[in-house]
């Protein structure tokens, strides 16, 4: 790293230490605290008011449950300081069993207006309208892609997508049926773009993406075509290799598309800026301080690898809203440097853990 990049870094981290410390004052306050880690704090052997110092005595507390979440009452991981205030409840997984579940009060808003901080307005026009197409329902992405939308000046329209059914077919053996169900997502997307909506950006992931450009093609038209200038699309199914065919066969020069990588809990990753002597390599950066990523070694996830060793993907996520101390993913990757735009260590490579890789069942999306 160059020295004004190393100066950034430490800037970062000082800055995440000292936010590490105040969400942990934040949530185990006696009054204002969340319920959750107020009762948790029974049971340890330190103090969270005066034993996190830094972000690194995070490491203090065991790792989160994923369980944990399963089940109510959902605002129990919520600081009783926003207890009064309008929430919103957003469901993860949930095809089998009680799916994970978080409680929002405005985590969603803040996220994606900082997200909306790093898109150009040459790539997504203000005020422009916008297509949503990913799933609905509980999920957050929704309603976090539509005020991503009515932030920069735009109207969201959205599909209808549940991404349960689709997986449920999958697990039977209906892949004829998850089909006609995909093919039913992309002529709700193929109707809207069509109808003089002046739709001009849109979030898409890779397969629903790949289905509608070439829909569009099939129809003697194209992306450019009908308006788009700029995409952003997630998900561990947006790999180099479908990067590459991505921009060179399916967009085009015309339109922009950048990856993201996130979740109910994290927020989104930012993917860094394409530069052609990456090879079409994503890099991924948590928006830190809000959530922070690290790749750990997959033996003792206390130990960060080293630059360019893979792990396992180790999350902490630091808002007024939510504190989740070490919650591991199921993803792995590649740890890499920071960069001009992200002062902090990112990922590449991002994948399904290898140990459960064998049991993931990839839906419509």
């Amino acid at each position: 790293m160059s020295d004004q990049l190393e100066q950034q870094a430490d800037a970062a981290r000082k800055r995440l230490d000292e936010e590490a410390v105040r969400i942990v004052q934040l949530h185990f306050d006696p009054e204002l605290g969340a319920p959750f880690w107020l009762e948790k704090a029974k049971e340890y052997d330190f103090n969270p008011l005066t034993d996190v110092k830094c972000f690194d005595d995070l490491k203090k507390f065991p790792l989160f449950e994923d369980d944990w979440f399963r089940g109510g009452p959902v605002e129990r991981f919520l600081p009783k300081k926003w207890h009064n205030e309008y929430k919103y409840t957003f469901e993860t997984g949930g095809t089998t069993g009680i799916p994970k579940s978080r409680c929002v009060v405005r985590d969603h808003f803040i996220d994606y207006e900082q997200f909306s901080d790093t898109l150009s307005d040459e790539d997504f026009p203000r005020g422009s309208n916008w297509l949503m197409l990913g799933p609905s329902g509980p999920r957050r992405l929704r309603l976090a892609v539509e005020h991503l939308c009515q932030y920069r000046g735009g109207i969201c329209f959205c599909v209808d997508l549940d991404p349960r059914w689709v997986v449920k077919l999958l697990k039977k053996g209906d892949v004829e049926s998850a089909k006609a169900y995909a093919d039913h997502v992309i002529d709700q997307a193929y109707t809207v773009l069509t109808a003089n909506h002046d739709i001009k950006c849109m979030f898409a992931t890779p397969k629903l993406l790949e289905a509608l450009a070439m829909r569009l093609l099939d129809e003697g038209t194209s992306m450019a075509e009908v308006g788009i200038k700029g995409i952003f699309a997630g998900g561990t199914e947006f790999t180099p290799q479908w990067y590459r065919f991505c921009k060179e066969e399916l967009l085009g020069p015309d339109v922009f598309i950048t990856p993201t990588y996130g979740n109910t809990l994290m927020g989104l990753a930012c993917g860094k800026p394409f530069d052609p002597a990456d090879e079409f390599k994503i890099t991924y950066y948590a928006p830190q301080p809000r959530a922070a990523i690290e790749v750990v070694d997959f033996d003792d996830y206390n130990k960060v690898v080293g630059y360019g060793e893979t792990g396992r993907v180790k999350l902490t996520t630091l808002t007024e809203e939510l504190f989740i101390p070490g919650f591991m993913e199921r993803d792995e990757g590649e740890r890499e440097l920071p960069c001009e735009k992200f002062a902090w260590d990112g990922i590449s490579g991002v994948r399904p853990f290898h140990v459960f890789a064998k049991k993931t069942t990839v839906g419509v999306y």
